[in-house]
């Protein structure tokens, strides 16, 4: 099974869902796995901390980020990260925020893999 989480609730993450970062820069007290192939570029990143517009960074998040990646090779990468087991994609923001890892579980969704945020 595939999760998205926030770094907020690491804590209730059951030890046997793999958490993966996939943010450009992980907490610093987060030692945990990192996939960056699915983090944001820097510059549309920064650009949305100041206008905020979610149409404007989710066409250059799916531009950039996930357009030029092979969504199968992204799984087996995910799966031997974790171990081939369950794993939650994890950044910053509340379920309810704007987040890139909507964007990316959206995308899974359409490819046809089961993603749900952990509750």
């Amino acid at each position: 099974m595939i999760y998205t989480t926030y770094f907020a609730k690491l804590k209730q993450l059951p030890s046997d869902i793999i958490p993966i970062s996939i943010c450009g820069k992980a907490p610093e007290w987060y030692k945990g796995l990192q996939y960056k192939k699915l983090a944001p570029k820097y510059w549309f990143f920064a650009k949305y901390k100041e206008d905020h517009d979610e149409q404007f960074y989710t066409e250059q998040f799916n531009n950039e980020v996930l357009h030029p990646l092979n969504p199968a090779q992204v799984i087996f990468d995910l799966y031997h990260l974790s171990d081939n087991k369950d794993f939650a994609l994890v950044c910053y923001e509340k379920p309810n925020d704007f987040c890139h890892r909507h964007i990316v579980a959206d995308w899974l969704k359409r490819l046809g893999f089961n993603v749900k945020e952990f509750e």
